[in-house]
């Protein structure tokens, strides 16, 4: 079993309904496989990718499958995701 389960959204930062899908994807996984961290890579830029993102994770049905989310310690371009 994997510790961490990573999703690079740079290939698919330009679609909306992929990132939304590939973010949705990776917790269901993460949650089903119980794996406990899920690394999220929307980069630095602006900081709109980042923002859609931790906008997804704080909705209701999101967040019963999370125990925090953090955007990680000394880069800012990544979100880490704790599972219950």
């Amino acid at each position: 079993m994997p510790d961490k389960l990573t999703v690079d959204l740079h290939p698919i930062f330009r679609s909306d309904r992929d990132i939304d899908d590939a973010v949705r994807k990776a917790i269901f996984r993460a949650a089903g496989g119980k794996i406990p961290l899920v690394e999220i890579i929307p980069g630095n830029g602006s900081g709109k990718l980042k923002n859609r993102v931790l906008a997804m994770l704080n909705q209701p049905h999101m967040k019963k499958l999370y125990r925090r989310v953090e955007v990680a310690p000394g880069n800012d371009g990544m979100v880490l995701v704790h599972l219950k």
